[in-house]
């Protein structure tokens, strides 16, 4: 606290302070003061206030004392409260300056109010107060980039989209990266889109320098034909993140089988002659999509998600698969950051992408736990995957140029102690 005061009656004035409203005998002070010429000292003991120090009293013009108190460990719970006072005054009738240092015994406490008290007087009208909390080094973000978020553990660097992650001093970080998710199948039956990849590197040694971050969006959703692949990921040179397989087209456009990527593709549903694989997986990124069978035609495949295959159709008959559920691991992240899916209080991140339905009547897929879209049901187009969870796309229903939803853009986000 920096103080500039004066007192309300024509004599100096002595200061006192007290501590969360406490005017027990739990204070003690000693002070040095010095006038040019002279020196002394004083001390009080049990005391039901500490001494801050002197002000002038406000008679003739006299100009404000000044103070200043730095008080250590404030917070703390564990210690009992030391203080420092400077203080002195240039006034014709006061010129000295002083020290104070005090203690407050009482158990220990966080300090959370002081009480200044001009004794038997008031502050003068023009008295100036400020206070100051002074950070520890290890209080407050150390770095820039992304929205950022914390609990009380951890900063959060978020990006939702590309950017620059820049430390302002040597850090152990980890990340967590996911690639965007594939866009569904077009037409009926189209199959779902396979989630973006995901994959998290803990203790990373970072210095104050800036790192690339590469946020991939999501694959589209075509009409009558497969999705388009989602776009990969990356944290500076750290392995690449590869982007969710599209969803296969389904009746009207080949039902193919679904693509490659971070997690495989579903296959597009129809004919009672061919089966459509799902699409493989990125080792280690999440899972493969499942694919469809001659036995139930108009079944369609799902997306796999990070943390489950998509749906198989084995025994489905009357509707298309659900997609494969996210990844729970990151839950915590997802509490303080506000990011994935919220399912009863557990996020889920990058779930697979449902299949489509058609009309005969085959109702849609689910898209998976993790921001992956629903399949579109009997004429609907697909339902795209959540931004920011690399979910993949729902595979469409529609007869008449159907398109398949598109994929959730990707995420990444570093996390970092206090």
């Amino acid at each position: 606290m920096v103080a500039s005061a004066k007192s309300s009656l024509t004599t100096t004035t002595q200061v006192q302070l007290t501590f969360n409203s406490d005017t027990t005998t739990n204070y003690s002070w000693t002070r040095l003061l010095g006038d040019g010429s002279s020196a002394s000292s004083a001390r009080g003991s049990t005391q039901a206030y500490v001494e801050v120090g002197y002000i002038a009293g406000n008679t003739g013009s006299p100009s404000p004392d000044l103070f200043t108190l730095n008080i250590q460990n404030y917070s703390n719970t564990t210690t009992f409260k030391t203080f420092l006072s400077r203080w002195g005054s240039m006034n014709a009738a006061n010129q000295y300056v002083a020290a104070v240092v005090g203690l407050w015994r009482k158990t220990p406490e966080a300090i959370t109010s002081l009480t200044l008290t001009a004794n038997s007087a008031n502050f003068a009208v023009g008295s100036t107060f400020s206070l100051y909390g002074i950070a520890a080094s290890s209080v407050g973000a150390k770095a820039t980039g992304g929205a950022i978020y914390s609990d009380s553990t951890y900063y959060y660097h978020a990006f939702a989209a590309s950017g620059t992650f820049t430390p302002n001093q040597s850090i152990s970080a980890d990340v967590l990266v996911i690639a965007g998710g594939g866009g569904g199948g077009g037409t009926r039956c189209g199959g779902g889109g396979g989630a973006g990849g995901l994959l998290a590197f803990a203790s990373q040694s970072l210095t104050a320098t800036g790192y690339t971050v590469t946020v991939g969006a999501g694959g589209a959703g075509n009409t009558s034909t497969n999705g388009s692949t989602g776009n990969d990921s990356q944290f500076a040179a750290l392995t690449l993140v590869k982007g969710g397989g599209y969803g296969g087209a389904g009746a009207d456009s080949g039902h193919n089988p679904g693509g490659a990527g971070g997690s495989g593709g579903g296959g597009g549903g129809w004919d009672a002659s061919t089966s459509n694989a799902g699409g493989a997986a990125t080792s280690g990124q999440g899972f493969a999509g499942s694919g469809t069978n001659a036995t139930t035609p108009y079944v369609s495949g799902a997306g796999g998600g990070a943390g489950a295959v998509g749906e198989s159709v084995t025994g489905l008959t009357t509707r298309s698969a659900n997609g494969g559920i996210g990844s729970s691991t990151y839950s915590s992240w997802g509490v303080a950051t506000g990011i994935g899916q919220n399912v009863s209080g557990t996020y889920y991140l990058a779930g697979g992408g449902g299949g489509g339905g058609n009309p005969v009547p085959i109702p849609a897929g689910s898209g998976g736990s993790g921001g992956g879209g629903n399949g579109g049901n009997n004429t609907l187009n697909g339902n795209p995957g959540t931004l920011g969870t690399g979910g993949g796309g729902g595979g469409s229903g529609n007869v008449t140029n159907g398109i398949g939803g598109s994929g959730g853009s990707g995420v990444v986000i570093v996390r970092y102690a206090k």
